[in-house]
């Protein structure tokens, strides 16, 4: 009876070993898998969630999340108000569930739909805009022209349409001075 107790012994230390080796195992494959995930994988389950961005400069913006891109996220403020968000200026990001997208999961188009493409869409619909530049500085414009890394702004007075005489001046303003690109839509 005896050694019917001590091999009973032996054989729940064992699985109790192989158990904890395995959950030691899990937790580091999991840490592995998060340190894999970027910005992108972790906000892209959150489209058609309320957020709240806290930006450079201390901006804060909150809205419904309605896109993600590599480099942008389109953050719908309500009222007809959206924002284009550069990811780089983003501080902090309130209102994410658990959910995070797999690596490399977000297909061939939306890779190449970069902050360029954004700008550009809003040039190309001259739309009237709020540039929050990250040193705090606020820029009432239209976008004229975008570049690789830059856009060109006319300013102009808030609420009004871009019209030669209402232009104060055009700047060129790299892509990585600016937090985020507001505006009402259409």
């Amino acid at each position: 009876m005896r050694w019917d107790d001590l091999f009973a012994d032996l054989e729940a230390q064992a699985d109790a070993l192989d158990i904890a080796e395995r959950a030691a195992e899990v937790g580091e494959r999991t840490r592995i898998e998060i340190a894999g995930i970027g910005m992108l994988e972790r906000l892209r389950p959150a489209i058609g969630s309320p957020l709240r961005v806290r930006l450079v400069a201390g901006l804060a913006l909150t809205g419904t999340l309605r896109r993600a891109g590599p480099d942008w996220l389109l953050l719908d403020e309500g009222s007809g108000r959206e924002a284009v968000i550069v990811t780089s200026a983003v501080h902090t990001v309130q209102g994410l569930g658990r959910l995070s997208a797999t690596p490399g999961s977000e297909g061939p188009v939306l890779a190449k739909l970069t902050l360029r493409t954004a700008f550009r869409g809003i040039a190309r619909d001259r739309s009237r805009v709020r540039a929050h530049l990250i040193d705090g500085e606020v820029l009432d414009a239209t976008i004229d022209r975008v570049g690789a890394d830059f856009m060109e702004i006319a300013r102009h007075s808030a609420g009004e349409a871009r019209r030669r005489s209402e232009v104060r001046e055009v700047l060129l303003v790299p892509f990585a001075a600016v937090a985020a690109v507001r505006r009402e839509s259409s």
